[in-house]
């Protein structure tokens, strides 16, 4: 079966969450005997490509690559509908002649995809890795940095969180409250400037147009009983079904070490949302010799940041270790004995999590539902209030009064769910909702 998995970024350059899914579908796909190709696309802004249209190979699968610097943005409405891609999806789709169309993620696609699919007659399906579907920034997070319920009936929400897309009004009182009372239904106001009556109208038709759009699909998958619960409460009416995502790694026993204080670990970006700052002033609210911490992430991507968070460890016992390749995650967070995800926004299944519980890694992460329904508290983790310090220093000391605890959580933690356990499930679930025979 030929099967094009559309995907908003791909490898090598882009590697993070739902590539990485990706590229583990278009992998076990092809190891079953299966035909499948990656279509992606490099984002408006990035180096242009020679032609609009590419072609290369990746883990031995053909990869096409659209380049979107040809139909670039030029309004909000362009990042959800895009009518001049149209043309560009049918060719690639003719070229293809799939059998299905499994798509990862719309961005850099648009609804414009799904329109040429439904003309075209193909089975149409997807996996919902976000909240793009009915939240502008993806994130389920208010322009306040609170959880968010979803757009409004007037959609000022939405206007907020794209006045202050910069993040400013979380950190920012003046901000923070402008952008509450903008939230609260003064959806109006931006229309006095001329510049953004064409966003906010734009805002306002994204969730109406997205629902019809993605009645295309016979059906979606989604990695949390959160992202599912979210999407049902949408007037989004496409079939659901969980699928957690499988993770291979060597689930090897941690090597055994006596005494020393609790080795944390933090893996991710250096960015605000990902929340390490939080980790850094807790630590100082603890007994001092009690842990260590190794922090992973690129101080490239977000300078101002890491410098900040560099001051904030200045005489903790902190060492900045930089980034790794894929192949060493194992390794790493062999040497870790609780790995902390202190993020601030509504994480969503994220890999280093389930990576970590593979690798009899205990967690310490926010309370936000995408991370807590994998946590069994006292057994394999703890949660903690999202953006409270207190309230981390506090599950911190914990540990610090027992320092056998992550250890001995060690042996109780673990996550069995591979690649193959999961595309086995992404197979049966073609052939159930597309009506598509593999044999």
């Amino acid at each position: 079966m030929r099967v094009a998995l559309f995907v908003h970024c791909y490898y090598p350059e882009h590697f993070y969450g739902t590539e990485s899914y990706t590229r583990t579908l278009a992998r076990e796909l092809s190891a079953l005997g299966h035909e499948p190709v990656v279509v992606t696309a490099t984002f408006p802004g990035e180096p242009p490509q020679q032609d609009l249209v590419e072609r290369y190979t990746f883990d031995g699968v053909p990869v096409i690559r659209i380049d979107r610097n040809v139909h670039p943005n030029t309004g909000l409405r362009d990042t959800y509908d895009l009518p001049s891609l149209r043309a560009v999806h049918e060719r690639v789709l003719r070229a293809i002649r799939p059998d299905i169309v499994h798509v990862c993620h719309l961005i850099n696609h648009t609804t414009a995809l799904l329109e040429v699919t439904r003309r075209l007659g193909l089975p149409t399906v997807a996996t919902f890795t976000d909240f793009f579907g009915f939240c502008f920034n993806n994130k389920l997070s208010a322009a306040d940095g609170s959880l968010c319920a979803g757009p409004n009936p007037s959609r000022s929400n939405c206007v907020a969180c794209s006045l202050f897309a910069d993040g400013t009004a979380a950190r920012n009182p003046a901000r923070r409250l402008l952008a509450r009372l903008i939230s609260s239904g003064a959806a109006h106001l931006p229309i006095l400037v001329p510049g953004w009556r064409g966003t906010v109208s734009a805002l306002k038709d994204r969730p109406e147009h997205l629902a019809a759009a993605y009645g295309t699909y016979a059906g979606a998958l989604t990695p949390t009983r959160f992202l599912m619960e979210a999407y049902k409460r949408t007037s989004i009416g496409v079939p659901l079904e969980l699928s957690r995502f499988g993770i291979d790694i060597d689930r090897a026993p941690k090597p055994a070490r006596v005494g020393g204080p609790t080795r944390l670990g933090f893996i991710g970006q250096l960015a605000p949302h990902k929340g390490l700052h939080l980790l850094l002033k807790a630590l100082r609210d603890v007994p001092q010799g009690a842990f260590t911490l190794d922090v992973h992430g690129d101080e490239g991507m977000d300078p101002a940041y890491a410098a900040q968070v560099r001051g904030l460890a200045a005489g903790l016992d902190v060492a900045f270790r930089g980034t790794f390749s894929i192949d060493r995650i194992a390794a790493v967070l062999g040497q870790i004995d609780l790995l902390v995800i202190p993020s601030t926004w509504v994480e969503n299944s994220p890999l280093i999590l389930l990576q970590a519980l593979a690798t009899h890694t205990p967690v310490l992460v926010a309370d936000v539902e995408g991370m807590t329904e994998f946590v069994e508290a006292g057994r394999n983790g703890f949660t903690f209030a999202k953006g409270s310090v207190a309230d981390l220093a506090a599950r911190l000391k914990l540990f610090a009064q027992d320092r056998s605890l992550a250890r001995a959580m060690s042996a109780k933690t673990h996550y069995e769910r591979t690649s193959r356990h999961m595309v086995a499930d992404v197979a049966d679930f073609y052939a159930r909702a597309c009506a598509v025979s593999y044999e």
